[in-house]
């Protein structure tokens, strides 16, 4: 092998090795982000999207802290499938999560490679010598910066040896056509899933001297579109609010290269007077140290431009989006799957433990017929209501089954103390909700299958004592689906204290149900069997509706001291 082909190899090796560095250390700032503020930005999210601007000023702020549009995205698909947002809200957040990226280039624009090693030391020391989870995760976020700024300065020293390189030189000069540069940073970034990395390659380049700024200007649109293909693909298989909402990424991102596509070399003379020149220098070194500020002061030009530009259309993206993916309803097949458990959402737990929540309050909005219906179906029921209860488990079992699986999935992910816990408290109550629907579904169409096989009659009576405790029942368990739903300690609270008025209607119940041991009726063990299920099962069923409650009120993070003696 010649010299000359070693040399390339050497450059090749050097490129795609910073290149990797960069991109760990970019994957370890975002997750470390996300972990320590992702519950945080979800709520910001949710609560600043009652108008366009607010939603484009929550997806900026959230995605300048989480460093992750994508994030951005999924959370907002998340929000518009919960009905939390609607289609027209998520327009804004999508525009927003655009700006926040440009945080990102901004900060790889400033020369200061030089001190990344300095960097990784402080953050390598402060994450492995500190016992203190926080300074840890700051002991990783500086580290991720680290390894940032140490991939760029590898692809630096790796791309120097180009600016004499003449094949590479012919390649520069193809790339004065903008529409070539697009499509190759396009899918340059839809290759690699980030265009925070291809925005630190073509900031890389430019501080080489080997691209001038028209050239990068070209390349950031090409970014950002690349980066739409990564909404895509996330939303492939997902619910059409997923693909509308992608779409409305992609629409946001293609329209805006389009605008100002034309004006490359109108925005670079911009970007010129705009931003600081370095007068002492000239040729090369004057392109290598004024053109990687003017990409990323492009880049947040464009961006923010869009924004301020299409903001004013929002109904027009909806209109859009809605006809290419037009709602419709879904069959129901008597299968009840999950809504919320969103796979790209493990790598965040507090926003992956959050969804499992969700699909908690719908496992309880499935379990609450069975409660509500199963006592009067047992006593009263005909064979068809009876078949139809025992059917409603099938539904139960298969959402539980998701939702364990999913929390299975994130136990294997690196959790913090605090979330490990609330994994626990989530896998109890999904169980705890299994059991209720399990035991009044099986027993309560035992017990109404019993009574039509022996013609038991529940006297009005019996049907009045156990319907007061039933009612309390309901609402009990009905209490602490509420409160997992909503997150709401009060509520579960008000479940826990109820278990006094619980033992008082079931020790009446117990009592009349002896008296009437005795009554002159037809079958009268027989519905003495059947009454005291029903009254064992709903006391069962309380049982199960107070450890959810209990479970509510630790992850509220209440001593658990404090309902252990409930």
């Amino acid at each position: 092998m010649d010299s000359g082909s070693l040399q390339l190899g050497a450059m090749a090796i050097g490129l795609l090795g910073g290149l990797s560095i960069f991109l760990y250390g970019l994957d370890l700032v975002t997750s470390t982000l996300k972990d320590v503020a992702g519950e945080r930005m979800q709520q910001l999210l949710a609560r600043l999207t009652t108008n366009r601007f607010k939603g484009a000023f929550a997806g900026a702020f959230t995605t300048a802290i989480i460093q992750s549009s994508s994030v951005t995205t999924v959370l907002t698909v998340g929000f518009v499938a919960a009905g939390l947002m609607n289609l027209r809200q998520s327009v804004g957040v999508i525009m927003g999560a655009g700006i926040g990226t440009t945080i990102t280039a901004q900060i790889i624009a400033f020369n200061i490679t030089k001190y990344a090693l300095i960097a990784v030391t402080a953050g390598f020391l402060a994450y492995f010598v500190s016992r203190s989870d926080r300074l840890r995760r700051h002991g990783l976020l500086v580290l991720g910066l680290g390894f940032v700024f140490f991939g760029m300065n590898l692809m630096g020293e790796a791309t120097d040896p180009l600016r004499d390189y003449p094949p590479f030189i012919e390649l520069l000069r193809d790339m004065d056509e903008p529409l070539l540069a697009v499509l190759v940073s396009a899918g340059f970034t839809a290759l690699i899933q980030s265009s925070s990395a291809t925005t630190g390659v073509i900031i890389v380049l430019a501080s080489q001297g080997l691209i001038t700024l028209e050239q990068g200007i070209a390349l950031v649109f090409g970014a950002n579109i690349g980066t739409s293909v990564t909404c895509v693909l996330a939303s492939l298989g997902k619910s059409r609010e997923a693909v509308q909402t992608a779409l409305i990424h992609v629409s946001f991102n293609v329209l805006g290269v389009l605008l100002w596509f034309g004006f490359i070399d109108e925005v670079a003379q911009l970007i010129r007077v705009v931003s600081p020149a370095e007068a002492g220098l000239s040729g090369a070194e004057r392109l290598a140290a004024e053109t990687p500020r003017q990409i990323a002061n492009a880049h947040t030009l464009f961006n923010v431009g869009n924004t301020l530009i299409f903001i004013w259309f929002v109904g027009a993206f909806v209109a859009l989006v809605t006809w290419l993916v037009p709602p419709r309803p879904v069959p129901d097949r008597g299968v009840v799957s999950p809504k919320y458990l969103d796979p790209m959402l493990l790598d965040t737990s507090a926003m992956a433990l959050d969804r499992a929540r969700l699909e908690l309050g719908r496992l309880a909005e499935q379990v609450l017929p069975t409660v509500e219906a199963g006592p009067r179906v047992a006593m009263h029921g005909s064979s068809d209501e009876i078949r139809m209860l025992a059917q409603r488990h099938e539904g139960i079992d298969a959402l539980h089954d998701a939702i364990v699986g999913y929390l299975g999935e994130l136990s294997v992910r690196k959790l913090t103390a605090s979330d490990s816990e609330r994994l626990q408290d989530y896998m109890s109550i999904a169980g705890y909700l299994e059991s209720i629907g399990d035991t009044l579904a099986r027993n309560f169409v035992h017990a109404g299958r019993e009574r039509l096989r022996h013609h038991v009659h529940v006297s009005d009576g019996t049907n009045a004592v156990i319907e007061r405790l039933a009612d309390k029942v309901r609402w009990a368990v009905g209490g602490a689906a509420h409160a997992v739903a909503e997150d709401d300690p009060k509520i579960a609270l008000e479940v826990i204290r109820a278990k006094g008025e619980i033992n008082a209607l079931v020790d009446n119940a117990e009592r009349h149900l002896t008296a009437r041991l005795v009554a002159p009726a037809p079958h009268r063990l027989e519905t003495y069997r059947l009454e005291t299920e029903l009254t064992e099962n709903l006391k069962r069923a309380y049982y199960f509706a107070k450890r959810i409650a209990k479970a509510v009120i630790v992850d509220g993070r209440e001593p658990r001291a404090a309902t252990a003696a409930t």
